[in-house]
């Protein structure tokens, strides 16, 4: 990535297919960097491989939604949300949860990130959904700080123990 300079506009839009390579070579990324931060990762919060094909059958399911981020044209990140049913005490209710966000390092600070959950409340919002979730790793501070910037409050902590440590 090159200079970032303040001229880079940052603007959001749906995925399609043609975008596979790209969301293959972030979420690679991502999962380098949440590997180094936890390394059970992989194994209970990323993407079954082949990544792909997970990435394809999202972009075709109903309850997925998927958006870019780019700078001036060049995809920088992109962020992944589901739209999932409350539990029947909510009288049908759904809430929105981003399962999956990144921005290229290089890229953070600069908008892309905002532009993303700009395009995730709007759609979600024009489905009515008036709740939101966003899936936040332990010891994340940028990605704790980004939530709690748009609103987001924690509502809930998963303990995890590896006996095999």
């Amino acid at each position: 990535m090159s200079d970032l300079g303040a001229a880079a506009r940052a603007v959001a839009r749906p995925a399609t297919r043609a975008d596979l390579p790209d969301l293959v070579r972030l979420y690679d990324l991502l999962s380098a960097e949440m590997a180094a931060l936890r390394p059970v990762w992989p194994l209970t919060d990323g993407l079954a491989a082949p990544t792909t094909t997970t990435f394809e059958a999202m972009l075709s399911a109903v309850e997925w939604a998927i958006l870019i981020g780019a700078l001036d044209g060049v995809t920088v990140g992109f962020l992944a949300w589901r739209d999932e049913p409350l539990l029947p005490l909510a009288g049908g209710e759904r809430i929105g949860a981003v399962r999956y966000i990144f921005t290229e390092p290089a890229a953070r600070t600069v908008g892309v990130g905002e532009a993303m959950m700009a395009a995730f409340l709007e759609a979600a919002l024009a489905r009515g959904i008036r709740r939101f979730d966003a899936h936040v790793s332990p010891g994340h501070r940028q990605a704790k700080n980004f939530f709690e910037s748009n609103g987001f409050k924690a509502r809930a902590i998963v303990m995890y123990r590896d006996a095999s440590e």
